[in-house]
């Protein structure tokens, strides 16, 4: 069983070594790396290179560029990982444990990093809910069968909730292992916008997704009223 790990980043000069210093321990026990990158103007490809099996420029769009570093990856089980998010050092361990238990997808719980006390609450509720729903959020590094993947029809290319959109095709073929062990991603979107603004800002646009509000409709106004903040 082979692990591929696939990164998507864009402008993350500033934490994709972070990154894949917390990948090294999945990679030295033979997990393939591959960083799709959507067109970054600064040293992210670079910084990366050193670190990765494989870093590829792509078109922009986080969908896009995980689906692309999915079809180069030599892997039979794919995690998907946010350039901002910390894996733990046991991964690899606890994904192959997964798989060889007879689940075909997956999450870890997550803590969020920062100085605003209500994101360990933020983690504590994304947890629980991905526990009731069989729902996971990027910020969880979703991971995959790649028959599971390719079934599902991989990512979904809209420019928000295609997390959601895939746990859902994921969910009809089976229930998540919802792992214990802790990827730590950065709370800079949610301090940067206000924590708690942004909690229900992330509540209202789940809720009109479920609704079926259009995934572009919902991006531009999540970044009109991040911007605004």
């Amino acid at each position: 069983m082979k692990l591929s790990i696939v990164v998507p980043t864009l402008e993350e000069a500033g934490a994709i070594e972070a990154t894949l210093a917390s990948v090294r321990p999945a990679r030295e026990q033979g997990a393939e790396v591959v960083v799709a990158d959507g067109g970054s103007r600064d040293a992210t490809r670079a910084l990366a290179a050193p670190h990765a099996d494989r870093v590829i420029e792509v078109p922009r769009g986080r969908a896009s560029q995980m689906n692309a570093g999915a079809r180069v990856a030599s892997g039979d089980v794919l995690l998907f990982l946010h350039a901002d998010t910390l894996l733990p050092v046991a991964a690899l361990a606890g994904v192959v444990g997964a798989v060889r238990a007879g689940r075909e997808w997956g999450r870890f719980d997550v803590s969020i990093q920062g100085a605003d006390p209500l994101l360990r609450v933020v983690a504590t509720f994304m947890n629980a809910r991905s526990r009731w729903t069989g729902i996971a959020t990027g910020d969880q590094a979703i991971f995959a069968t790649r028959a599971a993947f390719e079934a599902a029809g991989g990512f979904p290319d809209i420019p928000l909730m295609e997390d959601v959109a895939l746990s859902k095709a994921l969910r009809r073929r089976s229930q998540p292992a919802c792992l214990r062990a802790r990827v730590t991603t950065s709370g800079r979107r949610w301090e940067r916008g206000g924590t708690l603004r942004m909690i229900v800002l992330m509540w209202r646009l789940r809720l009109a997704y479920a609704l079926g509000a259009d995934p572009h409709h919902l991006a531009r106004r999540y970044g009109a009223e991040r911007t605004s903040a």
